[in-house]
């Protein structure tokens, strides 16, 4: 009759020191994990990254500048989503001029009967990118031989969009030593006839690209002689004829003088390919003939 009861007692004593191993395993949670910055491009998905460990196993729940963010936990049609690892999904960005509602500063909170540990902040940003160039180039005419300058200021966008530009339809190559994109400004040191055509300046973000208005870029040629006159030595009552070449962008136009300023009044003749005639010369006729494009 006395056993009895010993053993119910030696049996009590060890469920409790069993319990109360069990409880010494448990510890508070901590973020392991902590959200990052994000930009993101609206209607597109994102995910803010949160992992937290703790022993019973912490909730986690989302705030957005203090208040609680609702879940497809509470509320299945909602685009927000609490994955099993404590990130928050989104489905979409949802973003519009009046209501932006995903927008913001972002904190995950883990919690479990021992207490609660908190996140670092994370910004969520959505990118954007307007239409109206706040500067299109505007028409280049420059020499050969001479720099040419293009400004171009790109639509306001978050991020700030980077610059390109498009010759002709096409992506500028930029490795070209001449060539210098810097800050909006496209730079050509000594251009060439091949640099003309038309240009066209690029902003790019995530969101996507804007193309600017055309801007013209013409490249003219200074004259130059192909052919200069030669010294002629003829008689009386011969002709004489002086050739002379030029070309330039536009076409030069060509004219003759005589170092006393008159030509041969009835006598001579400019021909299309600008070569002087002078039909039976005269010792008057001597002197300097230049050719001038």
């Amino acid at each position: 009759m006395i056993a009895e009861p010993a053993r119910f007692y030696l049996f009590g004593l060890i469920c409790l020191c069993s319990g109360s191993r069990l409880r010494q395993e448990d510890f508070p949670p901590r973020i392991v994990e902590h959200p990052s910055d994000l930009i993101v491009s609206k209607g597109e998905p994102a995910t803010l990254n949160c992992k937290a460990e703790g022993r019973p196993t912490p909730t986690i729940e989302w705030y957005k500048g203090g208040e609680r963010v609702e879940t497809d936990k509470d509320d299945p049609r909602s685009h927000r989503m609490l994955l099993p690892s404590g990130s928050l999904f989104f489905l979409r960005i949802v973003h519009g001029r009046k209501s932006r509602p995903d927008e913001g500063v972002y904190i995950c909170v883990a919690r479990n009967y021992l207490g609660e540990a908190v996140s670092h902040n994370a910004s969520l940003e959505v990118a954007i990118l307007r239409d109206d160039f706040r500067q299109n180039p505007s028409d280049v005419m420059v020499a050969v031989g001479e720099p040419a300058v293009m400004e171009c200021q790109p639509p306001r966008g978050h991020p700030e969009p980077t610059i390109s530009w498009k010759k002709d339809g096409s992506p500028l190559d930029d490795k070209d030593e001449r060539i210098t994109i810097r800050g909006g400004k496209l730079m050509i040191t000594y251009t060439r006839k091949s640099d003309a055509g038309k240009y066209v300046c690029v902003g790019t973000n995530m969101v996507g690209e804007r193309e600017s208005e055309v801007a013209e870029l013409t490249v003219l040629e200074r004259p130059s002689f192909v052919k200069r006159p030669s010294n002629l030595a003829v008689t009386v009552d011969d002709s004489a004829e002086f050739k002379c070449e030029a070309r330039g962008d536009p076409v030069p136009t060509v004219r003759w003088r005589k170092d006393d300023g008159e030509l041969p009044k009835s006598r001579y003749e400019i021909r299309d390919d600008h070569t002087l005639k002078i039909r039976k010369v005269t010792a008057g006729d001597m002197g300097s003939y230049t050719c001038v494009a």
